[in-house]
């Protein structure tokens, strides 16, 4: 792997300064020690008891002889479906697409929405006696994982021999999936948080599955981890200085590029940047996936990243690098994404140091979350909430209030609480760039409620800077969830609507637009009226 960094004139002060400040405290070795004072005078145990991912090309290596166990069990299946969210289901995601297909495995499908047309679409297209479902969460609890587990255990006829339990251990999913007979329950290590768990069983398991090498993985952190201890600075933590020092001046929003077969990284980073870093009323705003613009697009809140794999065309424009900060890094074997992937983390949680945040942490995700079980409980739906309804307000008008106005150094959040589909994702990029060339902010896309545990701590608990524009339809065709009272349909609503009153009640701005049953024709409208 190759990096190159560039920065504008003028920036080398703040850079040195943020140096010698670790040269002083040698952070850089305190944190490869595990030091959580780093991150607090006072260390608490939630800082203490997640640092094991500094280790984990070391602590995993036993694990392989079970991961491969595991492996076996896709032997015979075409299908691999893995219910999970954010940091549960984004690396198994990035490793499958980067390294992936691997000839004569089954394929991979992350499920992670609760929109009924989605989880319909998914069950209708597998054959469940040839597919392994993989059912990951840390916490064994999480709402949307089990609503799509009993899902796929009808479907499966409750025969437990085509299951795979990840989570912590002693868990109530551990506990169950023993009572149900999993075919295997995987235990990861309680000391790594889920956004900083890819070198985990939640990421290693479910590439194992789908023919991808654990130990390959380990191998590539490992590496960059013993180039770490031969150029300190340069392998680990000067990424995340550059990410903090230009956040600090106001370029705070980190805007990832890749050539192709990398295309799936993003996303993961857009969590782990998100979550970590967005709270306090400050952070750094991740830009995943948006389309590349003019030189003269993008404004003075800018830094850049760029993947590349060797052999690929570069995805920066040129001229690029003669405004913004930028740092372009380059992969010699796709397999280095998880040297990447460590280094990354370690990236962010020394942009966490600069910044004065703990990155372990997501206080303000617990919110949504809460006004979402109560939008269950007393049976709220989106009428609830005032919203706009392309062919029946005036959408121009309704874009027009929110976007005109805003101030410089905003950004616009895109929340699809809709069912992801190709048809949908095209109209969604389009009026994604329809925003961006009419502000010139920043955009981001997310759908729900998965942006919920990616991108939602960094919405209510990051910079005071966020426009958000809330996207719901009213799915013609609703889908029980097995074993419970409720439906997917009305799980879906509740997340939306919690999300909304999170953010209103943290004094964001918000539009919220209902496209009914014609989420198609609603789009197009958006687009027509942005445009």
């Amino acid at each position: 792997m190759r990096i190159e960094a560039h920065h504008p004139h003028g920036s080398e002060p703040a850079l040195r300064a943020v140096y010698r400040r670790w040269h002083r405290r040698r952070l850089i070795g305190r944190m490869w020690d595990g030091d959580p004072r780093l991150w607090s005078h006072e260390p608490t145990f939630e800082i203490a008891n997640r640092l094991g991912w500094l280790r984990l090309y070391e602590t995993m290596r036993p694990r392989l002889t079970e991961l491969e166990r595991v492996a076996r069990l896709g032997d015979d299946a075409d299908d691999v479906v893995l219910v999970g969210m954010g940091g549960s289901s984004l690396a198994p995601e990035v490793f499958a697409r980067v390294l992936g297909p691997v000839p004569g495995r089954p394929r991979l499908t992350v499920l992670d929405s609760t929109h009924p047309d989605a989880v319909r679409a998914v069950v209708e297209r597998i054959d469940p006696g040839r597919t392994v479902f993989v059912v990951s969460s840390k916490s064994g609890t999480t709402l949307e994982t089990m609503s799509l587990f009993r899902t796929l255990w009808a479907a499966a006829g409750g025969r437990g021999d085509g299951f795979v339990a990840v989570t912590d251990p002693g868990t109530p999913l551990a506990l169950m999936a023993a009572e149900r007979g999993f075919a295997a329950i995987v235990t990861a290590p309680p000391d790594v948080g889920g956004r900083y768990s890819a070198l985990t069983p939640f990421g290693l398991c479910p590439a194992a599955l789908v023919g991808i090498e654990p130990a390959e993985l380990l191998d590539r952190a490992a590496d960059l981890a013993a180039r770490a201890r031969r150029h300190p600075s340069e392998a680990t933590v000067d990424l995340g200085a550059r990410w903090g020092v230009f956040a600090a001046t106001g370029r705070d929003k980190l805007t990832f590029v890749t050539s192709e077969r990398l295309a799936a990284f993003p996303a993961w980073l857009e969590q782990l940047v998100a979550e970590s870093l967005g709270k306090d009323g400050t952070g750094i705003v991740p830009v995943a996936g948006e389309p590349l613009r003019a030189l003269d697009g993008y404004g003075s809140d800018r830094q850049f990243v760029s993947y590349r794999l060797a052999g690929e065309p570069d995805p920066v424009p040129a001229g690029l690098v003669d405004g913004h900060p930028l740092v372009a890094i380059v992969l010699d074997d796709p397999s280095e994404i998880a040297a990447e992937m460590l280094r990354a983390e370690l990236a962010t949680a020394a942009a966490a140091e600069i910044l004065g945040v703990h990155p372990f942490d997501q206080p303000d995700v617990e919110a949504a979350k809460r006004l979402a079980r109560q939008a269950m409980a007393d049976g709220s739906a989106p009428s609830d909430i005032v919203a706009t309804r392309p062919g029946f307000d005036d959408l121009e008008a309704a874009f027009a209030r929110l976007l005109d106005d805003a101030p410089s150094g905003s950004y616009v959040a895109l929340q699809a609480f809709l069912a992801p589909s190709p048809s949908t994702d095209a109209l969604l990029r389009r009026l994604r760039a329809a925003v961006g060339e009419r502000t010139g902010f920043a955009t981001t896309l997310g759908y729900g409620p998965r942006f919920l545990h990616s991108t939602g701590q960094l919405h209510k608990g990051g910079p005071d800077s966020g426009i958000f524009i809330q996207l719901v339809d009213r799915p013609a065709d609703d889908l029980s969830v097995p074993e419970t009272g409720f439906t997917f349909g009305r799980l879906i609503a509740a997340q939306a609507a919690g999300d909304h009153q999170a953010l209103v009640a943290a004094g964001r701005k918000v539009l919220r637009i209902d496209l009914g049953s014609e989420v198609t024709g609603g789009l197009e409208a958006c687009v027509e009226a942005v445009s």
